[in-house]
């Protein structure tokens, strides 16, 4: 799985391996900590290795499959990777951070679905889960529009490999609301929001964590091209 060493992406290691899952995890930037979650999950019973990969570079991303094909046969993969770095209003936003935030959460999850297209569709099958978010829909306004705009890209790209990849492979979403991880430069922010969503409070990476360990499973095995939106009831 992509962005696997922390946050959301550690949580959803972390409950993979406890349902009996070897996890490779790629990382970009914090070895430290994606070698961490190896160590738990190892501890756990389970066969681990973090890996670093750039998830818009192809020939990363294929290290990265090529890293979990030799460990065993993969079944599962899970497009975590994401970041914000523009925020605010679009029109003060730098296109340079813009375009960087469009590269990882739009084009780096196509690039990671071609590759797990091709190492899936070669052991006979599986199922794909995207990281999106409840901004696709929500529109962020004046804090991070792209942002929503690549994940609204993410959703569209869940239900059309949906189809193209049936019967054998499932390809579904998790839409997130706001969690309390690292991703947010302001650390309060799931605090600030907690007052308007519906069941009170921002959510937690287990929360996430549980949705995809289900849409992975035999009994998600009639689910595909859906999107379950785990944002509190925004």
């Amino acid at each position: 799985m992509t962005g696997g060493g922390r946050g959301i992406g550690r949580a959803i290691s972390a409950r993979l391996a406890r349902d009996g899952y070897d996890v490779i995890i790629g990382y970009r930037s914090d070895a430290e900590s994606a070698e961490e979650t190896a160590e738990q999950l190892r501890a756990l019973g389970r066969t681990s290795h973090s890996v670093q990969v750039e998830t818009t570079d192809a020939d990363s991303v294929a290290a990265l499959f090529s890293a979990a094909e030799s460990t065993g046969t993969v079944r599962a993969v899970v497009n975590n990777a994401g970041k914000v770095e523009a925020i605010g209003r679009l029109h003060d936003n730098d296109i340079a951070g813009i375009r960087r935030d469009l590269d990882v959460n739009l084009f780096g999850t196509i690039v990671c679905c071609k590759a797990a297209t091709e190492s899936l569709e070669a052991s006979g099958g599986g199922s794909i889960v995207n990281i999106s978010s409840a901004a696709a829909t929500l529109g962020s306004p004046g804090t991070y529009v792209h942002y929503a705009a690549a994940k609204a890209g993410v959703d569209a790209l869940t239900v059309g490999l949906s189809k193209e990849l049936a019967p054998s492979i499932r390809v579904n979403t998790v839409s997130p609301g706001t969690v309390w991880t690292e991703f947010h430069q302001d650390r309060d922010r799931p605090a600030k929001i907690a007052e308007s969503v519906p069941l009170g409070r921002a959510g937690n990476p287990e929360d996430i964590a549980g949705a995809v360990a289900w849409l992975l499973s035999p009994e998600a095995s009639y689910v595909t091209g859906a999107n379950i939106r785990v944002a509190g009831g925004m």
